[in-house]
């Protein structure tokens, strides 16, 4: 266990020592944050504005807030735990493999500390994002989420940084070179932001669109996230009516629907614990092969 906690020591400090890497980890919940903020959420709330006229600009702004606030954090699980992983491939281009070899420690070990002190990161990075998002809620819009729906977003959080801390370690497990690992994040993270649904709205898509992306993990722990975020704005924007608060439900991705089937809370849990259990599985098998 010592020597996994070495190693997971080691890890942590080369992510935080390089300043670029934390930055572009955090590039792509920068971005979205950065569209809405200049562009995105005036559309947004122009549209709900004709659709809902009851209810005020101030309710409108703090449900499209908490929409997209909770897709930045969802991105965050994901391009962390992308950028935490750099470490492993930055190991295999500079052929530190080949030191690990030779020295007293087990392969299993060496498998353990990288994806560990990845998984750490990633809840490190997405923690801090979630308690700023949460906090801008609360100072600008005057919403703050109740205690239960922080410590059930936070929750999500780490079984999403745990799923595609998993996701992403198969990944650059076929990646030789730093190079095409920046490349690979890169495009990964951009893609990401369309897939999970936190740039436009899954409802603004083709029906067949809409359903394969609901169908992905992405989406569906972005839906797990939205849904502590947004219980207060929802219910203040449609001032209660159920009709109207199921359509919005649907449009943003706060209910996810595969064709005409919903997809239940359980399901995606279950989905994100499948692909956390199966993918570690995977990523450590490629990385012990690469070992040997």
């Amino acid at each position: 266990m010592s020597i996994v906690l070495g190693i997971v020591s080691r890890n942590l400090r080369l992510f935080f020592r390089d300043r670029l890497n934390v930055f572009f980890s955090l590039l792509s919940g920068l971005i979205l944050f950065l569209l809405y903020t200049l562009f995105l959420a005036r559309l947004q709330v122009d549209g709900l504005s004709a659709t809902l006229p009851n209810a005020s600009d101030a309710q409108i702004e703090a449900f499209i807030d908490s929409w997209m606030l909770s897709g930045i954090v969802l991105l965050t699980t994901v391009t962390s735990s992308i950028g935490a992983l750099s470490a492993l491939v930055d190991d295999r281009a500079s052929g530190r493999f080949a030191d690990f070899l030779v020295a007293p420690i087990r392969r299993t070990h060496l498998v353990l500390g990288y994806l560990v002190s990845s998984v750490i990161v990633a809840i490190i990075m997405s923690t801090v994002i979630l308690v700023l998002t949460v906090g801008y809620l609360g100072v600008l819009r005057g919403v703050w989420l109740s205690p239960r729906a922080v410590l059930i977003s936070l929750a999500v959080v780490i079984l999403c940084c745990a799923a595609f801390t998993a996701l992403a370690a198969f990944g650059a497990s076929f990646l030789r070179t730093t190079g095409a690992y920046s490349a690979f994040a890169t495009v990964l993270g951009t893609i990401l932001g369309f897939v999970a649904g936190a740039y436009i709205p899954v409802g603004s898509l083709p029906d067949g669109v809409a359903s394969t992306i609901n169908a992905l993990p992405f989406a569906q722990g972005a839906m797990l996230l939205r849904r502590p975020f947004t219980t207060e704005t929802l219910a203040a924007v449609t001032g209660g009516d159920a009709q109207a608060s199921d359509s919005l439900a649907q449009f943003y991705g706060i209910d996810l629907y595969v064709g005409s089937a919903v997809v239940p809370v359980w399901l995606a849990l279950g989905v994100l614990l499948a692909v956390a259990v199966g993918f570690t599985a995977l990523s450590a098998g490629r990385i012990r092969a690469l070992l040997r």
